[in-house]
């Protein structure tokens, strides 16, 4: 199993699977509206903005997991648009630990190390992917976008 067999749900409802993103740079993060850290909106969006015609992509899954997230991913998602000026693909709703983690996030942390554990220890714990579906970079809740620019540029081939 790799990244691309994972399939993904829209807040429409819609499924689709990670491939359509083959060839891509992913930035993967769980997010939540209500979290302290959701200033980190502002420095997705920008970082999507400037690498995405270069090949990055954001994507964002909202979760409640931290009791942070208390709206539908429609809600969620419009609460992103709305508020913070997202523009990234945003998704449905997702547990990100336990017997019932997305099957993308249980992939992510099975693969990768956190501090101390391979758990999701908050919101906007960040995976960086290249665009051969492997997982280059882990990065915390607190790493803010801008701290990992270098990451994504090398990713790039910038």
């Amino acid at each position: 199993m790799n990244i691309y067999d994972i399939s993904v749900t829209k807040p429409n409802g819609k499924d689709y699977q990670l491939s359509e993103y083959k060839g891509q740079a992913m930035l993967i993060v769980n997010t939540a509206t209500k979290c302290g850290l959701r200033d980190q909106f502002d420095s997705l969006e920008k970082m999507y903005k400037d690498y995405k015609d270069q090949g990055l992509v954001v994507l964002g899954f909202p979760s409640n997991q931290f009791g942070q997230e208390k709206a539908t991913g429609e809600e969620a998602q419009e609460a992103c648009r709305m508020t913070y000026g997202v523009t990234f693909p945003m998704h449905d709703l997702v547990k990100v630990n336990g017997k019932d983690a997305h099957p993308l996030f249980s992939y992510l942390t099975d693969n990768t190390k956190g501090f101390l554990s391979s758990g999701i220890k908050w919101n906007f714990t960040k995976f960086l992917i290249d665009q051969n579906g492997n997982i280059v970079s882990r990065f915390s809740p607190k790493d803010k976008p801008e701290s990992f620019e270098r990451d994504i540029q090398k990713v790039l081939g910038k």
